[in-house]
């Protein structure tokens, strides 16, 4: 199950480079449905000038329409970084299965609530590729701030 897991987070890597690559912050999301990739997308909040342009969101928006349900809950989100607050709740509303992240967030990843944020049958599995996804975070960053040091 873990190559699997890892071959999917591949495919959501491949999403958080494409927000590399627009200076959109690096996080990358694909839902499967029977095995099937059925909706992907990254971080556009720059892109869409809209704070809530995370790429879970897109992916849920995404995956809805495709399924022409509100629900999700045959459905394994893989995502390169631990969902916020927002996202959580997105998730708990829409029953996703599955939940698959690589890198922690320590600020606002929804762990660092107490309550429950994500639905009760949601499966969580996290830490997959996790030095590869929060790579990628730490590396954007960094040049972000190198950048800033120069102006």
């Amino acid at each position: 199950m873990l190559q699997t897991h890892e071959l999917y987070m591949r495919q959501a890597l491949n999403e958080a480079k494409k927000a590399f690559y627009e200076d959109e912050v690096p996080v990358g999301s694909i839902i499967l449905y029977k095995n099937k990739i059925i909706a992907k997308s990254y971080n556009m909040c720059i892109k869409l000038c809209d704070p809530t342009a995370h790429a879970e969101m897109q992916v849920i928006t995404s995956a809805a329409n495709y399924l022409k349900s509100r629900y999700l809950d045959k459905c394994v989100l893989y995502t390169t970084l631990e969902p916020c607050h927002m996202c959580s709740g997105a998730l708990f509303w829409s029953k996703i299965g599955q939940l698959v992240y690589g890198a922690s967030d320590r600020k606002n990843g929804f762990s660092m609530k107490k309550e429950q944020l994500l639905h009760p049958k949601t499966i969580i599995t996290k830490g997959v590729l996790s030095n590869e996804c929060a790579y990628l975070l730490t590396d954007f960053f960094k040049k972000k701030r190198k950048l800033l040091k120069k102006n």
